[in-house]
């Protein structure tokens, strides 16, 4: 089981500095995953994504608030051009979208907002199960609609690597269909973006903690 927090543990999350960290601020995770149309930004679409709050690491420990802050939001369509396995995977109304879908200019200043509300006292860093394409579609419109993402360029934690690293496998045997059982969420993966950036928080606390071992 993971551990519980008392609210002063996690208001006091950035008191405990690592003898690495003396001049920076805490590092906030928070857990992002995202529905495309197609397999790029630009050409196809992001059409919903979430965050989810895990946690806040000093160097020392990682501290889970009592009760995670989300966001949750779906977009209209960039572009006509999309993929029906993409869709069929999603199980999202594209049709439907295009009508009542969020403007992907304010959904992304609200999402900003989001991140710096949660990140007040610390470093933002996005969490991906596995990163590479969550990270290339939520940079792209972070960018593409304001400019600039509030996790930088380069903020970001992939957590099948740290599998692969802590658990000594090869990349090819840490993805999350891989997973022992007492590294895995209490979700299952539904595909809905909240659902899985809330299953992928649970997975990344639990591995971060993990030393390595394996249960027999």
């Amino acid at each position: 089981m993971l551990p519980s927090f008392k609210k002063r543990d996690f208001e006091a999350k950035v008191a405990v500095r690592s003898p690495y960290q003396k001049d920076t601020v805490a590092d906030v995770y928070i857990s992002v995953d995202i529905e495309t149309d197609g397999p790029i930004p630009g050409p196809f679409s992001m059409l919903s994504f979430a965050m989810v709050e895990v946690g806040v690491y000093d160097g020392v420990k990682l501290v889970r608030p009592p009760v995670p802050r989300t966001f949750y939001r779906e977009l209209k369509p960039i572009s006509d051009q999309f993929e029906a396995a993409a869709m069929a995977v999603n199980g999202l109304d594209r049709t439907g979208l295009s009508v009542n879908g969020g403007d992907p200019g304010d959904v992304m200043r609200e999402a900003r907002q989001f991140v710096a509300e949660l990140s007040s006292q610390g470093t933002p860093v996005m969490v991906a199960y596995p990163l590479s394409f969550d990270w290339s579609f939520l940079y792209w419109y972070f960018v593409s609609f304001g400019n600039h993402s509030p996790f930088n360029h380069s903020r970001c934690f992939d957590v099948k690597t740290a599998v692969a690293v802590k658990g000594h496998r090869m990349i090819t045997q840490a993805g999350r269909d891989l997973l022992p059982d007492f590294l895995k969420g209490s979700l299952s993966h539904t595909h809905h973006a909240l659902d899985d950036a809330i299953e992928q928080a649970e997975i990344f606390a639990r591995v971060f903690d993990w030393d390595g071992e394996y249960e027999r």
